[in-house]
């Protein structure tokens, strides 16, 4: 078992199967059956403490299955750069950014297939804590990272694919908003753009750090998938349409748009602006309602709702512990706009993050 250059110990793949793996995934397979409604359950048989070749689950009853992946840019990520990341958080926030997706569907999730992917310097101990991290995460959104895959690379590279389950016919799309429906958030959002913003600028202040530091990390570091309302907006029937905020408000609203043929009309004063967000804004000379729409991953959920079940909505909401903000209305026209409380309206300020490769 060679030694790394910064004293841990660098195991390869078989022991780090038995030493660390089968340890942090060690009785998965005991958790009880998810009910997903009268008469379906899912049960996970063989998860990763059984270190298969594949899970397995046993599924009785109609149901439909959601499955959804993403990649997570590991090393890129500019706050890991910067040291204000570690592996744990990436682990943490690929459980997060994948099992969004299953919450935006409206599903209830089921498990998590990761894939991770490690430098040969990469230590057991940070390579344990890339799992931890997904562990964690998953527990806290109420799953398990079932299985995967793990292996050497040139650097460390991390992925997923989720998984989830909801009644027949109730996962929630994009496409199915109609004019009139009004459109709910979730919370705030801006908060991860203006993290970014303000942890990679050359120009702190105390009082920022003081007071908001740790809630601009937060975003980064334990971001929070909006699972309970995917499923409680899932299980309503009253969602027309749903999409999560992962590229950013202003993107989000668009692609819902697109998707239903429809336009939308956001009312400025609506729009949710967290403290941090309004302290970042001030410091560094920007405009807050650009950061709230623009390319920020916040992982809130965006959704449509008929005008006549607004009310239920929100004596529903309430009961489950949830507080939902209405942006704006659904129109006929295919347009974007924002209207300010005087009277005039302007398009969407902001662009959402756009999927453009590394440059070479």
């Amino acid at each position: 078992m060679p030694s790394s250059t910064n004293g841990g110990s660098v195991s390869d793949e078989p022991t780090r199967l038995e030493t660390v793996v089968a340890k942090i995934f060690a009785a998965q397979s005991q958790v009880a059956p998810l009910r997903v409604s009268d008469t379906a359950t899912v049960q996970l048989l063989e998860g990763a403490d059984g270190q298969d070749d594949c899970a397995v689950f046993r599924m009785s009853g109609e149901q439909d299955l959601v499955v959804g992946s993403d990649y997570v840019r590991g090393p890129k990520f500019r706050l890991y750069e910067f040291g204000l990341l570690d592996e744990y958080d990436l682990g943490y926030y690929l459980a997060a950014a994948n099992l969004s997706d299953i919450a935006a569907m409206g599903a209830s999730p089921i498990g998590l297939l990761s894939v991770v992917r490690y430098p040969p310097q990469m230590t057991d101990a940070e390579f344990a804590s890339v799992l931890l991290g997904i562990k964690d995460a998953c527990r806290n959104f109420g799953t398990s990272n079932i299985g995967g895959d793990i292996g050497g690379a040139e650097r460390l590279i991390l992925s997923a694919a989720a998984l989830g389950v909801c009644r027949p016919g109730q996962s929630l799309l994009r496409r199915g908003a109609k004019p009139g429906d009004h459109l709910f958030l979730t919370g705030p959002t801006g908060i991860a753009g203006a993290a970014m913003q303000y942890l990679t600028s050359d120009v702190t202040l105390a009082t920022i750090d003081a007071h908001f530091r740790g809630r601009l990390l937060a975003a980064w570091k334990r971001p929070q998938a909006r699972v309970r309302e995917g499923i409680y907006l899932g299980n309503s029937g009253l969602a027309t349409s749903c999409q999560d905020t992962s590229d950013g408000l202003k993107a989000a609203i668009e692609s819902l748009g697109d998707a239903s043929g429809v336009g939308f009309r956001i009312e400025r004063e609506c729009l949710l602006i967290a403290d941090e967000v309004s302290a970042v804004c001030r410091h560094l000379n920007l405009d807050a309602v650009t950061t709230v729409m623009g390319d920020s991953v916040d992982f809130e959920l965006l959704f449509t709702v008929p005008e006549r079940h607004v009310d239920t909505l929100e004596t529903t909401a309430a009961k489950n512990g949830f507080t939902f903000s209405r942006l704006g209305v659904a129109t006929a026209a295919r347009e974007f706009v924002l209207c300010h409380p005087d009277g005039t309206t302007t398009g969407l300020p902001g662009s959402g993050w756009r999927h453009a490769p590394d440059p070479p």
